[in-house]
């Protein structure tokens, strides 16, 4: 079954031409007429989606990554990556989880879907992988370096306030969770962590 991908709320037209084909990003380009009758060049990217992957453990605890990337500071994130052409994005998901982790999951729960930038054509889907389990030894890029950061529920709240953190879609959530008993107990039950 293939994943569903959220509508953009600024769709490329069907008219609009590819003016830039680049290794991530393309650019499209077209006329839109303005509400006084005028017309004005709109402009937007188009890049492969990605996934967010917070795997946990038998244990309860949850993997994230500190990792390095040529021209990038240091940065702490979830397992993630972009989807190959074609890819559904929860073998994507797999993917990106056993080459950054070594890890397999029993089950992958789908916890949102999101454009989160409404000039790129470009959906972000963040999986929970539960039930993780060692299963090979990490197969990296050549432009990464990750070390695996195992850490508890209430540590993942505090890391995701920390500049580092990359996985940007789920600050919020756990903002909320740190605030709110009820969204804590909720979200701690999404990642299976009941103890």
């Amino acid at each position: 079954m293939q994943t569903p991908r959220p509508k953009s709320n600024q769709p490329i037209p069907d008219h609009a031409a590819k003016v830039f084909t680049g290794k991530i990003f393309d650019v499209y380009q077209w006329e839109q007429e303005m509400y006084d009758g005028t017309k004005q060049t709109f402009e937007k990217l188009k890049r492969p989606d990605t996934v967010v992957v917070f795997p946990v453990l038998e244990d309860g605890t949850i993997l994230l990554t500190e990792q390095e990337q040529p021209g990038r500071i240091p940065f702490i994130d979830a397992p993630s990556g972009r989807a190959y052409e074609g890819e559904d994005p929860l073998e994507t998901a797999k993917r990106e989880l056993l080459e950054e982790t070594g890890y397999e999951a029993k089950e992958y729960v789908l916890w949102r879907a999101k454009n989160p930038v409404t000039k790129i054509d470009w959906v972000c889907y963040t999986f929970i992988a539960k039930g993780c389990v060692k299963v090979a030894d990490q197969k990296l890029d050549a432009g990464e370096k990750v070390v695996l950061k195992p850490v508890t529920f209430d540590e993942l709240l505090e890391i995701s306030q920390d500049e580092k953190f990359r996985a940007q879609e789920s600050v919020i959530d756990f903002l909320q969770a740190k605030g709110d008993k009820k969204k804590y107990e909720e979200l701690k039950g999404l990642f299976g962590v009941n103890f």
